[in-house]
């Protein structure tokens, strides 16, 4: 009985949760290896678009991860009822 009243996970929204972590992973090693190019390649012509690209990236990946957490925290969880 006490198992009824409790909420089970959510697996495909786990599963989308997990699938985020590792685009979020991938993100975390793909944008220092772009501005580390970008900043060993100071004098070339595509450095200012490099580093922009770096810099997107960078910032992508860091709301990736804040997204992927909340995410698992709603499969785990349930939504947040407001």
């Amino acid at each position: 009985m006490y198992m009824d009243a409790m909420k089970r996970t959510d697996k495909d929204l786990l599963v989308k949760g997990i699938k985020s972590f590792v685009y979020t992973a991938l993100l975390m090693f793909i944008a220092p290896v772009v501005l580390y190019q970008a900043f060993k390649n100071t004098d070339k012509p595509l450095f200012i678009p490099v580093l922009v690209i770096g810099i997107a990236l960078a910032g992508f990946a860091i709301y990736m991860g804040f997204r992927s957490v909340n995410i698992v925290m709603d499969a785990v969880f349930g939504k947040k009822k407001t």
